[in-house]
C-alpha cells in the first residue's frame, strides 16, 4: 500500500497561484505531509516536475522533498515532505536588514545549486526562443484595452536596444518561480524553497526575473540573493540582462492581471511604476533597491 491510501484527513491551502489543488495531508499516526493534486491531462509534465525536484534534492538543497507520485481519483497527485515553519517573506520582512541580508545569500547560493543541473542537449536555443517570448508580450501589452499610467515607452526602448545580450546565453535548469514568496522558514531556521510547478529550462540569470517581489518586500534580501548567487562579484552583464528580462515581464503583467480583477491590476500597475523607480526610467542597470552590505 502506497502513502497515499494511508491519508486519512485532507486540509485545503487556498494559497498562491499554483494550478494545483493543494493540501495538508495527515496520516493516522499524525505525520504530515503536503500534498498536490493536478488535472490528469498534466500527467507528464507533473511526472517530470517530480523527477527533476528529486533531482534538485539529491544536491542536499533544502526544500519540500517528492516522496510519491501516482495517479488518484481527482487526477495526477504528488505527496512532498511538509514543511513545518513560516512563510519567508512574513519571517524575514520582521528582521533587520543584516539578518534579511544572511537568507538572501542563503537564497541567492541554493540558486546557484539549482542551476547546477543542465538544461537537455536538445534544448531550443535560448535567442529565438526568449526573442519570440518577448514579441509575444509586446503584443499581448499592446492588445491589453489598459495601459500603464507611467508609460511603456521606456520598457520597450530599452529590450529594443538590448536584445542582442540573449545572444549565446548558456541554460540550465529553473526552479520557474524563484522569489521570497516560494519560500519558507522552518523551525530550525533554514530556508526552504517549495514550489516547483513552473520548472522550466532556461539562462539561468532569467531565474531572477521574479526578484522585484523580493526588492518590494526586503531589499536587503534580495541584494543578498544576488551577492549570494555570485560570491559577491556580480557581472555587469548581469544588470543588463536582468533588466531586459524584467522590462519584459513587466509589460506582460498588466494583461495577465486583469483576469484577477482589479486589486491585482492595481498591483502591477504600482510594481511598474517602482520598476521605472528604481532604473531611473530605464536609463541605470543597477537597480537602486541594490544594496552593498558587508
Amino acid at each position: 500500500m502506497g502513502l497515499y491510501e494511508e491519508l486519512v484527513r485532507k486540509n485545503l491551502i487556498d494559497k498562491g497561484w499554483s494550478g494545483d489543488q493543494k493540501y495538508c495531508a495527515v496520516t493516522a499516526d499524525g505525520a504530515k505531509y503536503l500534498l498536490r493534486i493536478a488535472p490528469m491531462e498534466r500527467l507528464e509534465r507533473k511526472k517530470r516536475e517530480f523527477e527533476k525536484m528529486g533531482e534538485v534534492a539529491a544536491l542536499g538543497i533544502p526544500m519540500c522533498l517528492p516522496i510519491e507520485f501516482g495517479i488518484c481519483e481527482g487526477g495526477v497527485y504528488a505527496i512532498q515532505s511538509w514543511i513545518d515553519g513560516n512563510d519567508a517573506e512574513d519571517a524575514v520582512t520582521a528582521m533587520d536588514a543584516s539578518a534579511q541580508y544572511r537568507y538572501g545569500l542563503d537564497a541567492g547560493r541554493i540558486l546557484r545549486k539549482i542551476h547546477t543541473i543542465p538544461a537537455p542537449a536538445d534544448a531550443p536555443d535560448w535567442e529565438t526562443r526568449f526573442n519570440a517570448k518577448i514579441d509575444r508580450k509586446i503584443a499581448m501589452y499592446e492588445a491589453c484595452p489598459l495601459k500603464y499610467d507611467c508609460g511603456s515607452e521606456a520598457f520597450l526602448k530599452y529590450i529594443a536596444k538590448h536584445r542582442h545580450l540573449l545572444q549565446g546565453r548558456p541554460q540550465s535548469y529553473q526552479h520557474g518561480d524563484y522569489h521570497i514568496g516560494n519560500m519558507m522558514i522552518d523551525k530550525s531556521g533554514v530556508l526552504n524553497i517549495i514550489d516547483f510547478d513552473r520548472d522550466d529550462f532556461g539562462d539561468p540569470w532569467e531565474e531572477f526575473n521574479r526578484i522585484v517581489w523580493c526588492a518590494q518586500a526586503a531589499p536587503a534580501f534580495a541584494s543578498g540573493m544576488v551577492d549570494g548567487y555570485f560570491a559577491g562579484e556580480v557581472p555587469m552583464e548581469f544588470w543588463k540582462l536582468l533588466a531586459l528580462y524584467i522590462s519584459t515581464n513587466t509589460l506582460s503583467s498588466l494583461p495577465w492581471a486583469i483576469p484577477f480583477g482589479e486589486k491585482e491590476i492595481q498591483v502591477m500597475r504600482n510594481q511598474a511604476t517602482q520598476v521605472l523607480a528604481w532604473y531611473d526610467g530605464m536609463a541605470i542597470v543597477v537597480p537602486s533597491w541594490y544594496l552593498k552590505m558587508k
